[in-house]
């Protein structure tokens, strides 16, 4: 057997088994907690490259023990539960405790440095009842960043900003169908710069509009409860993330579209209301709580077809975790 094909077979069993202890809730797994070490893949081809280039059987080993080991620190550094908001980066303290004694300032300098790293933004745009009567699309876009809803606002959206890195904008423009806004992260300078992350958003949205959501999230966090607010379509397509989404009923009918890589995916959904998932899923795990299958890739509530009020949910991911449930 070639050894590339041995060592992506290790991985793809690494991940496999650890989505599958965690869905049978033997561990709790925290993958930003291993993104956070992704240069030990580029260690792993490193030695793969200079001890195989002939083929040797002791090469093979060498390159074999070290991704055992990489995989058995990972493994270790992923159930440590996390003490940072961000995707990305560094730990930081979230409580500095601060001496008013002149013989200490120096300390308390450092000490603050890592808050002082961070700035607040607050970006808003005013609700307009003539320009809402149809529809309200909301952009978002950037990466490294942990998203929320932070309950509701009597303006069109606030975005409340903590961020350490990167420019941040909110446009918006007013077509003949919609008001679309834009929410995006600019950050050419940093782009590459993994380590120094932890950009937080919290949104306030008004409850009045009819909401079209569309989100392309590279790494980080999403957690959001639409449960009060009338979100007619929510699109997310990500990389490595974590996505938290609570949707409501105040609609006849919601679309749900979601296409990540390796990312933790849950969605809640009212009992009163029909649900249908369709999945393309490849190598996903997949818990669907209270649907029953119809067949292969299709889910469905018994509730499905007297409903009134349906969601209809459509996921395509690689190695992911899918979890659906009813409240």
């Amino acid at each position: 057997m070639k050894l590339d094909r041995l060592i992506w077979g290790i991985l793809l069993l690494f991940i496999g088994g650890v989505l599958l202890l965690e869905n049978f809730g033997i561990i709790d797994f925290y993958w930003r907690n291993v993104w956070s070490f992704w240069p030990i893949f580029l260690i792993i081809a490193g030695v793969n490259i200079l001890f195989n280039r002939n083929n040797s059987q002791a090469g093979s080993m060498v390159s074999l023990a070290v991704l055992v080991v990489a995989l058995g620190f990972l493994f270790f550094k992923g159930q440590q539960e996390p003490d940072r908001s961000g995707w990305w980066g560094n730990k930081f303290k979230k409580d500095v405790d601060i001496s008013i004694d002149d013989n200490d300032s120096d300390d308390d300098n450092d000490e603050d440095s890592n808050d002082t790293a961070f700035n607040s933004l607050k970006l808003a745009e005013p609700f307009v009842a003539t320009e809402n009567a149809k529809k309200t699309v909301l952009n978002i876009s950037g990466g490294g960043i942990s998203f929320n809803l932070d309950g509701e606002t009597a303006e069109l959206i606030n975005a409340d900003v903590k961020k350490r890195h990167g420019n941040f904008s909110l446009k918006k423009l007013i077509t003949d169908s919609a008001t679309v806004l834009t929410f995006s992260m600019d950050d050419r300078k940093s782009k590459w710069k993994f380590g120094d992350s932890g950009n937080d958003v919290n949104f306030k949205l008004n409850k009045a509009a009819n909401w079209d959501i569309l989100m392309k999230l590279g790494a980080g966090e999403a957690n959001f409860d639409f449960a009060d607010y009338k979100v007619r379509t929510f699109r997310f397509d990500g990389g490595a993330a974590a996505l938290d989404i609570k949707f409501g009923d105040l609609l006849p009918i919601t679309d749900v579209v979601v296409k990540s890589g390796v990312a933790d995916v849950k969605i809640k959904v009212p009992t009163n209301s029909g649900c249908r998932i369709k999945t393309k899923t490849g190598l996903s795990a997949k818990d669907f709580d209270g649907f029953e299958k119809l067949s292969d890739g299709v889910y469905e509530t018994s509730n499905y077809k007297t409903s009134t009020k349906k969601i209809f949910i459509n996921l395509d991911g690689g190695l992911s975790n899918f979890e659906v449930s009813r409240y």
